[in-house]
């Protein structure tokens, strides 16, 4: 009999007690505690018991009952391709400035999927709108204490937000936040800030709306509209808006609207900024990049929200260490080319010059231009293997460093579905990733490794949820 698709496991982290149990990729999970599951969010939370009965069906088709004796906090370890397993709730909105509508062909399948599914919220950190909540959405959000969400608001006005959405029925988002708070659970939110639509007035009452809110708004960021052509196209054509990269005044114009706004959410809670700029507003105006402190432990890391000053913060670091502790064996005369996204390699290139007159190494940084989404998508995380196939042609380091969030949940493709090996082998030289100058310090020192999974948990650990849970809460 053949393995199920749903709950069909990907793979199993090493030293997990999944290993132990003997459980391996193409297995499936059937029910846990006798419960059908409908995805990860079911399994992580009925998991978390000291002892727990599992279901599976082997990849030979064979059923094996499992108990699982267990910390109360202590995950599976399991992983999975797809996190839900009873189909994806799909965007009912129509937004101009939708990223999928820009989104060319021949790119891993999943990309082209408009979910708006507030599980892979959740378990995964997408940002959802809360447009499709039904009813038992919202008692399984309350049932399971699904929190912190992430959700695009992008204005608070419920007229201007309908056009943005277009979705003349969206629910007002104030309305459902509060409720969200009404029960327990917080989100962090954005504002994706198309110029002339919903900056301005419209931004500056969003974000005093939202901070308002807090704590059940933790974060509010405001990015800026990433278009490529084939979406500007689509946009102008149907909506008359165009959806043009900030200029340097532009993004000095919003920096500066929002520092009195942060400097009043301080005030009033706790020290707590809550509203971010996204790095690309900083680096396009050069206005000062705000303190690690002012980032409130960097909850938005992954939307491009402090990646700048946790960059400068260790850097500051490892030149200590190079002073502190001298040049590492082995650094001096290697040479490695970094590989990156056009918005940041100016930044870059001053600082690898700086590491190379400190180490005796030499470090190039190579800009990579997007040629698949177009010059105006700028940042590292969208560029394709194909793109730095092109970039990197011609040159012979030692190896090539690249940008971690380049690819894949796994590490292992890029957006293009190139592997690593495959431009490995195009480039004629080892390929490492890196995120930090530490990072480039231990490659150019030790040699250049594989990538491993991302580092961030597969969803929150519920025993980690427990002492959120308002007074006269129970579980299950």
């Amino acid at each position: 009999m053949k393995a199920p698709a749903a709950g069909m496991v990907a793979g199993v982290r090493a030293g997990s007690l999944a290993e132990e149990a003997g459980i391996e990729a193409g297995d499936a999970v059937l029910t846990v505690g006798g419960r059908v599951l409908r995805d990860v969010v079911d399994l992580q939370f009925y998991q978390a018991e000291p002892e727990v009965q599992v279901h599976f069906r082997k990849a030979n088709g064979l059923d094996e009952l499992i108990v699982f004796e267990k910390e109360i906090d202590e995950d599976l370890g399991l992983e999975f391709e797809r996190a839900t397993w009873d189909d994806v709730t799909l965007c009912n909105n129509n937004c101009f400035f939708c990223f999928l509508k820009g989104l060319p062909k021949g790119m891993r399948k999943t990309l082209y999927m408009k979910d708006d599914d507030y599980r892979l919220s959740f378990l995964h950190g997408n940002f959802v709108t809360l447009t499709n909540l039904t009813e038992a959405d919202w008692s399984r959000l309350e049932e399971q204490r699904l929190s912190p969400l992430n959700v695009s608001v992008h204005a608070t006005e419920l007229d201007l937000r309908r056009k943005m959405l277009g979705n003349p029925a969206a629910p007002d988002i104030i309305q459902q936040l509060q409720r969200l708070g009404s029960l327990g659970l917080q989100a962090h939110t954005q504002i994706v800030l198309c110029p002339g639509v919903n900056d301005g007035a419209h931004l500056e009452r969003s974000v005093n709306d939202l901070t308002a809110l807090h704590p059940t708004v933790l974060t509010v960021s405001v990015v800026p509209v990433g278009a490529s052509p084939k979406l500007e196209d689509w946009s102008l054509k149907r909506d008359g808006i165009e959806l043009v990269r900030p200029t340097a005044e532009y993004a000095r114009n919003i920096v500066r609207l929002m520092r009195p706004l942060q400097a009043a959410s301080r005030a009033k809670n706790n020290g707590r900024t809550v509203a971010q700029c996204s790095d690309e507003y900083y680096i396009t105006s050069g206005e000062r990049i705000p303190p690690a402190r002012n980032y409130d432990g960097f909850p938005q890391y992954e939307n491009g929200i402090g990646m700048l000053c946790t960059m400068l913060e260790d850097l500051k670091r490892t030149r200590r260490r190079i002073r502190e502790r001298g040049v590492p064996p082995g650094v001096a005369g290697r040479h490695a080319v970094i590989g990156t996204a056009t918005l940041i390699a100016p930044v870059l290139s001053a600082i690898a010059a700086e590491i190379s007159q400190l180490t005796g190494a030499t470090i190039e940084v190579q800009a990579v231009s997007n040629t698949v989404f177009g010059d105006r998508v700028n940042v590292s995380g969208l560029l394709c293997g194909g793109d730095y196939a092109k970039a990197l042609e011609g040159y012979r380091p030692d190896c090539f460093i690249l940008p971690r969030p380049s690819l894949d949940y796994f590490g292992q493709k890029f957006l293009d579905s190139m592997t690593i090996d495959e431009l490995e082998a195009a480039l004629g030289a080892p390929i490492t990733f890196a995120t930090q100058w530490s990072e480039v310090l231990d490659i150019l020192a030790r040699g250049p490794r594989r990538p491993s999974r991302n580092d961030a948990t597969n969803g929150a650990f519920w025993s980690e949820q427990r002492t959120k849970l308002p007074k006269g809460a129970s579980w299950v």
